[in-house]
C-alpha cells in the first residue's frame, strides 16, 4: 500500500526533526533524483512514514453526506439557475458552429462589417450576440489553435452582461475576454481590457490581438514610457489593452492638459466598456491606495535625516506607542520631552518651526516600513514592493512625507516633498464606465462588497472538468522556527517523490530565508520575488513550475498571470533552448543579472531529447548569426539579441510554416536570420511538446502540483488564489497551509493566540509540533474574517469619503474638458457666465427678498463689487443705490434691452450686434428662471439688481477688449488659458484642503459627531468657496491681462 510522510497525516504529530549533517553532496544532472539528498543516517534527518489505514464506515458516510449536501446547495443556489439560463446562448452558438466553420477566412472577416451594418440599421448587440460569439470561437480556432469551451462561452456572456465572471485558475479567462471585447467593440466606441501589469497587457494584446486583427478590428496597447502621440493612437483603436495604473494616470494627466492637443483619451467620451482582469485585485486590494499625481512643493529635505536620528534615540514603549493595525504612532510625554530637547525647540507643533510631522514619519518608517518587505533599495533609491503581487513599482512613491522618511532611514538622497495636483481612487475611476465587467478566480467571498459599491453581481462559471484538488488541513505552529522547519521537510519529501512544489511567501525576506534553508539540504529551487535578478525571469520561472522535481518559492502569486502546466510549458521551454543556443552567437555582452535575471537551472534543458533535425536548424541559425555579426560588423547588446529572438518567436506564431520556409528560400542570399530562427523554434517546439506531454503524464501519476502556503493572508480570497494554482483544468494537485502564531497577521491585529499555545502545550511539550483539525481551522478562519471586516470598513470609509470628492471632481473635470474641446465662442460664454455668477454671489450675500432694501447691506455690497470691478461704480453711495432701487420697485414697466438703474451709471454700449444682444437676453432669462433668488416681495428687484451689476461688469470687459485692439483669436486663447489655469490652481488647493480635512474630521468623533457628515458639510462649504474665489480671480486676471 502507498505510504505518505508523517506530517501529511492529519492525525499524526511528528517529532521535531534533526537537521542533516553537513554534506558535500552536489547535484548531478546525470544521477537519479533519489540520490540527490544526503543518505539518511542515525544522525541525519529521516522521513517518517505510516501506512494508510482503511477509512472507517463513519468517515465514508460523512464523505457521501458532504457530497449530497454540496450537490443540493448547488441546485438551490441562484448562481445555478443563472448559469443554466446561459446554456440557451451556448446551444445557439453551438448550432451556428458548422455554418461558421464552412466560411473562408475572407468571409469570416467580412462578418465584422456585416455586424456593424446591422447595428447601424437598428439591431442591438443582443440580436447578434450568438453569431458574434460563434465567429470569435472560429477565429480563435484558426489563429490560436484554441476553441472556446462551452463554459468559456458562458464566461463571455457574463462579461457582456456587465457582471464579474469567477473562473478558476487555468480555465482560460484570457481567451474568454475575446468574446465580450469583440462584441462590444463593434459599436465603435472603444473597449478597454485592463490587466494588472504591463507584461500581461502586452502578452494579451499580442496573443489575443491576433483574433481581433484577423476579424478586422484594430488593437491598441498602452505601455509605460509611451509618448502622448502613441497613447492617443492606441486609445483610438477598437480594443485597447492597458494596465490599471496607466489607465488611471492617463485620465488624470488628460485633466491636467493645457490644451486639447495634449489629450490622449477618447474625449468627450473616454469610457465605454471595460473588462478588468483580476478585478478583485484592482478594485478591492488596491482600492485602499488612491492614484496621485504630485508636484514639488516645500524644500524641507534637510529635516528628514535629523528626524531619522531622533527616531533612533526614541524607544518603543517608553517614548512612543505603536498601533500595528492602522500603522499609527503616538508620542508619550517622555518622548515629546526628549525630542524637543534633542531638537532644541520648545514645541514640536510650532507653526513657525514644525517638527512633529517629520518625527512621526521617521517613527513610522522605523516601525512599519521594513526593507525587503515593503520596499527594496536599488541604485540609491527606495522602491516600493506591491504587497499584493510582489512586484517592484518604480514610479510609485508614498505620500505625506513617508517616502522621504524611508529614504532618510536608509541614508539615501532625499527627494523633494510633493503636493497633490490630481487624485482618484480605482473605485471612482471604474465607476466612470457606463458598462463594467471583470474576471477573476476568486471573487465570491467579496460578492457583497461588489454589489454594494459597484452594483456588479458575481457569477461562478462552472469548470470545464471537475476539480479534484485536495486541500489538506491547515497546520498551526507555536513558533516560526517550527513552521519553516516543517515547510522544508514537506518540500524535501515532495522532491523525493518528484512532485513539483510551489511555496507561497508573503515577503522577499521570507522567500530568501526559506531559500537558505533549502540550500542547507542541497535542494535545487527557483526563487521569484521583487529582486531584479529574479523578476527578470518571472514568466519563465512560473511557466516551468509544473515540471517534475521543480521547486519554486514565490512571493504573492496573485496576478502572476502565467499558467502552471504540469510537465512544463513547451513554448517557454523551446524559447529557453533557442536563447541558450543562440545568445552567445548573437552577442558577446554578458547578461546583467540585476536586469536580465539569473540563469534558470539547466537540469531541464539537459533532459530534453532534441531531434537531429532540430539540432541542424539550431546549428544553421547559430552559424548564420555569427556570419551576420562578422560580415556586417554588427554587435548586438544582450537585450537587443533577446529582442531579436523574441521577434522571431512571434513570427513563428503569426505566420504559417510554409510562408516562413518560403521567406527563407527567397531571402537565402540575404541571410534571413529572423525566419531561420523561427524555423528552428518551431522544430524545437515539437520536441518540447513531446517532452512536456510525457513528463506531465508522470507528474499527474504522482499527484500533480503541491502548493504550500506559509502564512494566512489578510483575506481568504488571496489564500484561495494561491490554492488555485494547483489542480488546473481537472489536473490532480494538493495544497497545504502552515501558519505560525508568530506570523505578522496575528501580531499586527493583536489577536489572542494564547488559547492555541495552551492547546499545543497540553498535547506535547515540543513547541515546534503542529496542531491541526476542525477546531483550529475554525478559529483561524474566524480571525481571518475579522481582518477582512476591518479592511472592508477601511475601503467602505474610503469610498464614502471619496464620493464627496467624486461629485466635485466630475464637475470640475467635465467643465475643464468642455473648455479644452469646445469652440472659442463657448469659452467666451463661460467667461460671461462666471462674471454673472460672481455678481450673484455678492448680491445674495447682502440682500433679503422678504425685507425692504433699506435693511439690505448695500454699503458692503458696493464695497465687494468695487473690489472686483474697479472704479466702475466708484463714487456711488449707499443712499444713491437705495433711492435707485426704490424708484425701480415703483416703476410699472421696464425695457430690458436698454435697462439700467435710475440715476446710476449706464453700462457702456457693448451689447451691439445680434449675437451679443441674444447673449444678454439669454442671461436675463436665466436670471428670471433660476431658483437662486428665494421668493419674496422684492424678488424682482433683486433679479434686476443682478442684471444691472452683471451688465456693468460684462460690458466693461467687452469694452476693454475692443479698445485693446488685440486679434479676436488671440483674446479667445487668453480666455481659454485663464479658465483652465484658474480651475487647476484652485482645484489643487481644494485637494490639499480636502486631504487635510479627511484627517482632521476624525478628531470630531470624540465630540460624538459623525466624521463622514462633518466631511460632507465642510467639503461642500470648501467647494463653494473655491468656486467663488476662482471666478473672482479669473475676472481679475482677465481685466488686468486684456
Amino acid at each position: 500500500m502507498a505510504t505518505v510522510p508523517a506530517f501529511l497525516n492529519p492525525s499524526f504529530l511528528s517529532p521535531k526533526p534533526k537537521p542533516p549533517q553537513p554534506s558535500t553532496t552536489t547535484f548531478s544532472l546525470t544521477k537519479p533524483f533519489l540520490t540527490l539528498l544526503p543518505p539518511p543516517s542515525s544522525s541525519s534527518f529521516r522521513l517518517q512514514r505510516c501506512r494508510l489505514a482503511p477509512k472507517p464506515t463513519s468517515a465514508v458516510l460523512k464523505d457521501h453526506l458532504g457530497r449530497v449536501t454540496k450537490t443540493w446547495s448547488d441546485f438551490t443556489s441562484l448562481n445555478h439557475w443563472v448559469v443554466r439560463d446561459y446554456y440557451r446562448l451556448v446551444n445557439s452558438v453551438n448550432a451556428l458552429e458548422p455554418k461558421i466553420q464552412s466560411l473562408s477566412d475572407e468571409q469570416l472577416t467580412a462578418r465584422t462589417v456585416e455586424f456593424r451594418r446591422r447595428l447601424r440599421q437598428g439591431e442591438t448587440l443582443a440580436d447578434i450576440q450568438a453569431e458574434a460569439f460563434a465567429v470569435v470561437r472560429e477565429a480563435a480556432r484558426r489563429k490560436l489553435g484554441m476553441r472556446h469551451f462551452d463554459v468559456q462561452i458562458i464566461g463571455g456572456a457574463v462579461l457582456h452582461d456587465g457582471s464579474i465572471a469567477e473562473m478558476k485558475t487555468g480555465e482560460g479567462k484570457t481567451l474568454v475576454s475575446t468574446l465580450a471585447a469583440y462584441l462590444n467593440a463593434l459599436t465603435g466606441e472603444g473597449v478597454h481590457v485592463v490587466t494588472v501589469n504591463d507584461y500581461l497587457a502586452q502578452r494579451d494584446a499580442e496573443w489575443m490581438g491576433r483574433v481581433h486583427r484577423f476579424l478586422g478590428l484594430s488593437v491598441g496597447l498602452i505601455q509605460r514610457g509611451m509618448t502622448a502621440e502613441e497613447r492617443r493612437f492606441n486609445y483610438r483603436c477598437d480594443i485597447t489593452y492597458t494596465n490599471n495604473s496607466e489607465l488611471g494616470f492617463d485620465y488624470l494627466r488628460d485633466n491636467l492638459a493645457g490644451n486639447s492637443g495634449q489629450l490622449v483619451m477618447r474625449w468627450p467620451k473616454p469610457f465605454h466598456f471595460a473588462i478588468v482582469d483580476e478585478v478583485d485585485s484592482v478594485l478591492i486590494d488596491e482600492g485602499r491606495n488612491p492614484l496621485l499625481i504630485s508636484g514639488e512643493a516645500s524644500k524641507d529635505a534637510a529635516r528628514y535625516p535629523v528626524a531619522a536620528k531622533i527616531a533612533e534615540l526614541l524607544v518603543q514603549g517608553l517614548h512612543y506607542n505603536v498601533e500595528l493595525k492602522d500603522n499609527s504612532v503616538e508620542l508619550t510625554e517622555e518622548g515629546i520631552a526628549l525630542a524637543e530637547t534633542a531638537l532644541e525647540t520648545n514645541d514640536l507643533w510650532d507653526e513657525n518651526d514644525p517638527w512633529a510631522r517629520f518625527v512621526m514619519n521617521a517613527l513610522k518608517a522605523k516601525e512599519f516600513y521594513r526593507r525587503d518587505v515593503q520596499y527594496i533599495v536599488r541604485d540609491g533609491k527606495a522602491l516600493i514592493i506591491n504587497e499584493l503581487t510582489g512586484r517592484v513599482e518604480e514610479k510609485r512613491r508614498w505620500s505625506e512625507g513617508i517616502h522621504q522618511a524611508v529614504e532618510a532611514k536608509e541614508g539615501l538622497k532625499i527627494q523633494a516633498d510633493s503636493v497633490i495636483v490630481a487624485q482618484i481612487t480605482y473605485q471612482s475611476l471604474f465607476k466612470l464606465y457606463p458598462k463594467l465587467s471583470g474576471m477573476t478566480g476568486t471573487a465570491k467571498t467579496e460578492e457583497k462588497e461588489f454589489l454594494k459599491m459597484f452594483q456588479i453581481p458575481v457569477i461562478e462559471v462552472p469548470t470545464n472538468l471537475p476539480n479534484i484538488r485536495k486541500d489538506l488541513p491547515i497546520q498551526a505552529f507555536a513558533t516560526a522556527r517550527g513552521k519553516w522547519d516543517h515547510v522544508r521537510q514537506e518540500v524535501a519529501y515532495m522532491f523525493r517523490l518528484g512532485r513539483p512544489v510551489l511555496v507561497g511567501t508573503t515577503s522577499v525576506e521570507n522567500s530568501e530565508h526559506l531559500s537558505d534553508l533549502l540550500r542547507e539540504w542541497n535542494i535545487p529551487h527557483n526563487v521569484l520575488n521583487a529582486r531584479p535578478k529574479y523578476a527578470g525571469k518571472e514568466a519563465e520561472i512560473v511557466a516551468q513550475a509544473g515540471q517534475k522535481n521543480a521547486i519554486t518559492i514565490s512571493t504573492n502569486m496573485a496576478g502572476r498571470g502565467t499558467d502552471i502546466i504540469l510537465g512544463g510549458n513547451p513554448k517557454m521551454l523551446a524559447k529557453e533552448i533557442i536563447e541558450d543556443q543562440l545568445l552567445s552567437a548573437l552577442s558577446r555582452e554578458a547578461p546583467n543579472v540585476e536586469v536580465d535575471g539569473g540563469e534558470i537551472s539547466q537540469k531541464v534543458l539537459s533532459k530534453i531529447k532534441v531531434k537531429s533535425s532540430s539540432l541542424a536548424l539550431l546549428a544553421k541559425a547559430a552559424l548564420m548569426a555569427k556570419y551576420v555579426c562578422k560580415s556586417e560588423g554588427k554587435s548586438w547588446t544582450y537585450q537587443k539579441a533577446k529582442t531579436l529572438i523574441l521577434e522571431a518567436v512571434e513570427m513563428s506564431q503569426s505566420i504559417n510554416l510554409k510562408d516562413i520556409e518560403k521567406l527563407v528560400d527567397e531571402e537565402s542570399e540575404m541571410y534571413p536570420l529572423g525566419p531561420t530562427i523561427a524555423l528552428a523554434y518551431l522544430s524545437v517546439l515539437k520536441d518540447c511538446e513531446v517532452h512536456c506531454s510525457c513528463e506531465g503524464y508522470e507528474v499527474k501519476k504522482i499527484g500533480g502540483l503541491h502548493v504550500i502556503g506559509t502564512s494566512l493572508h489578510e483575506s481568504r480570497r488571496i489564500d484561495n488564489q494561491l490554492r488555485g494554482r494547483a489542480g488546473r483544468q481537472g489536473d490532480p494537485g494538493s495544497t497545504r497551509f502552515m501558519v505560525s502564531l508568530q506570523d505578522e497577521m496575528f501580531q499586527k491585529f493583536n489577536f489572542d493566540t494564547e488559547w492555541a499555545v495552551r492547546l499545543i502545550s497540553k498535547i506535547t511539550n515540543d513547541e515546534d509540533v503542529p496542531i491541526e483539525g476542525e477546531t483550529i481551522v475554525k478559529q483561524l478562519l474566524a480571525l481571518q474574517i475579522n481582518v477582512e471586516k476591518y479592511f472592508f470598513g477601511i475601503r467602505k470609509s474610503l469610498v464614502e469619503f471619496d464620493e464627496v470628492l467624486e461629485v466635485q471632481r466630475k464637475h470640475v473635470y467635465d467643465l475643464r474638458q468642455l473648455i479644452l474641446t469646445g469652440d472659442s465662442e463657448s469659452c467666451s460664454q463661460y467667461i460671461l457666465q462666471y462674471m454673472q455668477a460672481v455678481v450673484d454671489e455678492i448680491v445674495f450675500g447682502n440682500v433679503d427678498p422678504l425685507k425692504h432694501p433699506r435693511s439690505w447691506s448695500l454699503g458692503k455690497l458696493l464695497k465687494e463689487f468695487i473690489s472686483i470691478a474697479g472704479k466702475l461704480l466708484d463714487g456711488i453711495t449707499k443712499d444713491a443705490l437705495l433711492k435707485s432701487l426704490g424708484q425701480l420697485h415703483d416703476s410699472s414697466s421696464i425695457d430690458i434691452d436698454s435697462f439700467y438703474l435710475p440715476n446710476l451709471p449706464k453700462p457702456s454700449n457693448s451689447f451691439r450686434g445680434i449675437r451679443r444682444k441674444n447673449s444678454s437676453l439669454k442671461r436675463w432669462l436665466t436670471i428670471c428662471s433660476d431658483d437662486l433668488t428665494p421668493n419674496g416681495r422684492y424678488r424682482a428687484t433683486i433679479n434686476l439688481l443682478r442684471k444691472y451689476l452683471g451688465d456693468i461688469l460684462i460690458a466693461s470687459y467687452l469694452n476693454v477688449i475692443e479698445e485693446s485692439g488685440y486679434d479676436d483669436a488671440y483674446v479667445k486663447e487668453i480666455e481659454r488659458a485663464v479658465l483652465v489655469k484658474t480651475l487647476d490652481c484652485f482645484w489643487r488647493d481644494h485637494l490639499i484642503n480636502m486631504n487635510r480635512l479627511s484627517s482632521a474630521v476624525n478628531i470630531r468623533s470624540f465630540g460624538h459627531r459623525n466624521p463622514l457628515e462633518e466631511y460632507k458639510i465642510d467639503g461642500n462649504y470648501f467647494y463653494r468657496k473655491v468656486e467663488y474665489f476662482s471666478r473672482c480671480w479669473q475676472d481679475d486676471v482677465l481685466l488686468v491681462m486684456v
